[in-house]
């Protein structure tokens, strides 16, 4: 049997993926989420129309939940063949925090937290497995304001390890308050999620070497969408929002491209590194 996961999938763009893939997708789609009640809720509110996704506990800031997940997969279904990286943080414009506070926080969730569940999982991904790993056009390597650091990003032979360590070097640059001088800008969910952008690539450049064939992953911006992390600001609807999260995850056997790609909300591909970042969504 087919296995499907989204991580973060209560509410929001993660609850209309999860949706679509109990639409679409012919297999098991585990709705994860950190909290067990609100993702129960969403599993009742799915089944209201019809559908049968199943739910599992997952906290991608907490290993040990990572881990349970991880074996109770693999001692269940033996293996997994959609992985969808939803669950993020983001601060609010007006949060206090100090920003050396946010930036940890935020680079542990968004990038650490995905990369750790990557780790896990990667390992049960069956041949012909798609993965979509939710950025966003903040994810925009021009949204890195350093050239310096902006070359670090797009070295070819870069590694997991190395671009961990530029997460790190980031996150005590705002803890001194020396992120604006050196080119980070001012943005901790703009480096987090040029983070898992960066990260796709080298995964994809793993999976081109894999024995197991036709594996695939993409960086997709969902667009601005009315959710909570967006404050509902965001013109389109959480099913907007999916359309290209979905398109990626459904992506048939022996696809061509997208493979490694920073994918728009309109499907379209997106160049990382020169740009021109689209306006629209």
């Amino acid at each position: 049997m087919k296995v499907a996961v989204v991580t973060g999938g209560n509410k929001g763009i993660g609850f209309a993926i999860a949706r679509g893939l109990c639409e679409k997708f012919d297999g098991t789609v585990y709705l994860t989420a950190r909290d067990e009640t609100r993702g129960l809720k969403a599993i009742e509110e799915l089944k209201k129309n019809g559908l049968n996704p199943k739910f599992h506990q997952l906290d991608i800031d907490n290993l040990e939940s990572i881990q349970r997940f991880r074996d109770y997969i693999k001692e269940k279904y033996g293996g997994l063949d959609v992985l969808v990286n939803n669950a993020a943080i983001a601060y609010k414009n007006a949060a206090t925090e100090p920003f050396g506070e946010q930036a940890e926080n935020t680079v542990r969730v968004n990038y650490f937290g995905v990369l750790e569940t990557c780790k896990a999982l990667f390992p049960l991904l069956r041949p012909r497995a798609r993965v979509v790993n939710l950025s966003s056009s903040a994810g925009h390597l021009l949204r890195i304001p350093g050239e310096n650091l902006r070359k670090k990003f797009v070295d070819p032979n870069l590694t997991e390890e190395q671009l961990s360590e530029l997460m790190k070097e980031f996150v005590e640059s705002a803890k001194k308050n020396t992120h604006s001088e050196e080119g980070w800008g001012n943005s901790a969910y703009v480096v987090s999620k040029v983070g898992v952008t960066a990260l796709t690539f080298i995964q994809q450049r793993k999976f081109d070497c894999d024995e197991r064939p036709d594996l695939v992953v993409n960086a997709v911006h969902p667009g601005y969408v009315d959710t909570d992390m967006t404050s509902h600001k965001g013109p389109l609807t959480i099913e907007e929002g999916a359309v290209a999260p979905l398109h990626c995850a459904l992506l048939p056997p022996g696809v061509k491209s997208p493979r490694g790609k920073y994918i728009w909300c309109d499907k379209k591909e997106v160049d990382w590194i020169s740009g021109p970042v689209p306006s629209q969504c």
